[in-house]
């Protein structure tokens, strides 16, 4: 068993002791520094980085291969997987597409999609001025470069 095969069991069973967390990456360097990168669907706390990393440590050998550790929340960092999506419902994200960036609030996230919802200021079809419309667009993963939670203070 290599290294990494070793390094990844040992998190799939911490992780498994945790059903609200999850991963997002894990990245071993050549100088075997492991990066564990967490999120949770109510977020990730200090103890719950804590007992991944005692999980990873406890259980390899550093008399067999020398190694660092770290364990972390993702943070702010771009949505990587649909779980991630999932937990954002109802928060605003910018959205990069080859061809456009929204920013609007998720609505609704599928196997194969997500739903964004935004008001726009659009001409009125009778009459002069402007009026208020709610749009909707379905973006599929497939289309998505990039997306990151906004925050506003």
């Amino acid at each position: 068993m290599t290294f990494r095969e070793k390094v990844q069991d040992l998190l799939d069973a911490g992780l498994a002791e945790k059903p609200n967390v999850f991963l997002i990456d894990l990245t071993i360097t050549d100088g075997f520094k492991i990066i564990v990168t967490l999120d949770g669907d109510l977020g990730v706390t200090l103890q719950d980085c804590i007992d991944i990393s005692r999980a990873i440590e406890h259980n390899l050998d550093r008399e067999e291969q020398d190694f660092s550790l770290e364990v972390a929340s993702g943070g702010l960092a771009p949505l990587q997987n649909i779980r991630q999506y999932r937990k954002n419902i109802g928060r605003n994200l910018k959205v990069k597409t080859a061809n456009d960036t929204i920013e609007a609030e998720l609505t609704a996230v599928t196997d194969e999609f997500i739903t964004l919802s935004w008001e726009a200021r659009e001409p009125k079809k009778v009459g002069k001025g402007k009026e208020t419309v709610q749009k909707t667009q379905e973006i599929p993963f497939s289309e998505i470069k990039e997306a990151i939670v906004t925050i506003t203070f």
